[in-house]
């Protein structure tokens, strides 16, 4: 009984991979005829660009026309493996193990599987492989592990990445031949040899430059305002500055419109600060003893805008009592 069994699941199996297999091959030269279409329109569009002096479009348009070149080339591979694994499906039936000659079809297309959405048949070959050689055959395929059979193309052509610079300027290149369109590229070839890198650290000095730049203001300087209005008669004598440089003036008073120019100024300084802070965690030790010197002198700046602010306040409070 279980000999019998065993004939018709082989059958059974065999039956069932023929037709996968057909349905997978039907349905690649159906999608590699649409995305051949799709593609000559791509690439005459990317012309057009070029033509009227639209290059930053053109360099977004060649990754998708990249990206499905990758996909017309895998599945062209994954089209013959289907066949040939397709005519070897007696020799599956009749053994246990993968043939060696197969090893890498069929890897190809357990790789391809997952990889592939628009082809659901590979999925439910990839099961058939599955029940019969076994989950870890399966998963040593997917997941690349040392000593499978993929093919290097179906991973290159599949592999999830931005296209290179170069490849790009190539496949740019090729459209202006095959259009013939007189085309300059040096001004992509420069854009493409920038690196993001130089555009991050010249924000970064900006910023250093801007937060130096800032003058602070000291507590001598406030005491020394609140003294020059004094003896012009124009103010009484203010309450006392603490030592960090803050003042406290009138807390129960209402806002006034030098609350509402204050907070955004602090604001702003707040938020440098914590861009500072973040930056110095990766540099080195002098540029970090640099930074937090920077740091203390615009938190002081903070604080001395603070007592600025609040001065002026009184003043202007003072200044009003002597008009009524």
């Amino acid at each position: 009984m279980s000999a019998l069994n065993s004939l018709f699941n082989r059958g059974l199996l065999g039956a069932r991979c023929k037709t996968c297999l057909n349905l997978a091959i039907s349905r690649i030269k159906l999608l590699r005829n649409k995305r051949e279409v799709q593609l000559k329109q791509m690439r005459k569009e990317i012309a057009q660009f070029l033509l009227t002096g639209q290059e930053s479009i053109a360099r977004i348009r060649v990754e998708h026309v990249i990206r499905e070149q990758n996909i017309l080339a895998a599945y062209e591979v994954l089209e013959l493996f289907c066949e040939f694994v397709h005519a070897r499906v007696p020799i599956l039936e009749t053994q246990r193990e993968c043939p060696t000659e197969l090893q890498e079809p069929i890897a190809s297309i357990i790789f391809a599987a997952p990889r592939c959405s628009d082809l659901p048949e590979l999925i439910q070959i990839r099961n058939l492989f599955s029940s019969k050689y076994g989950k870890q055959f399966v998963a040593a395929a997917s997941e690349l592990h040392p000593g499978t059979s993929v093919n290097r193309t179906i991973i290159e052509k599949l592999a999830v990445r931005a296209p290179s610079a170069d490849a790009k300027l190539r496949t740019m290149k090729e459209i202006a031949r095959e259009h013939t369109i007189e085309w300059d590229s040096s001004s992509t070839e420069v854009e493409f040899r920038k690196t993001h890198e130089d555009l991050l650290e010249g924000s970064s000095q900006i910023f250093s430059k801007t937060l130096n730049s800032q003058t602070p203001i000291s507590p001598s300087m406030i005491a020394e305002t609140a003294v020059h209005a004094n003896k012009n008669g124009e103010a009484q004598p203010a309450q006392a500055i603490s030592v960090d440089g803050s003042a406290r003036f009138g807390a129960n008073k209402p806002l006034t419109n030098l609350d509402k120019m204050e907070r955004p100024m602090n604001t702003q300084i707040e938020e440098s600060i914590s861009d500072k802070k973040v930056e110095i965690s990766w540099r080195s030790s002098e540029v970090l003893e640099r930074a937090q010197a920077a740091i203390a002198s615009a938190d002081r700046a903070c604080a001395s805008a603070r007592a600025a602010a609040e001065l002026v306040k009184v003043r202007v409070a003072l200044r009003s009592g002597n008009l009524q």
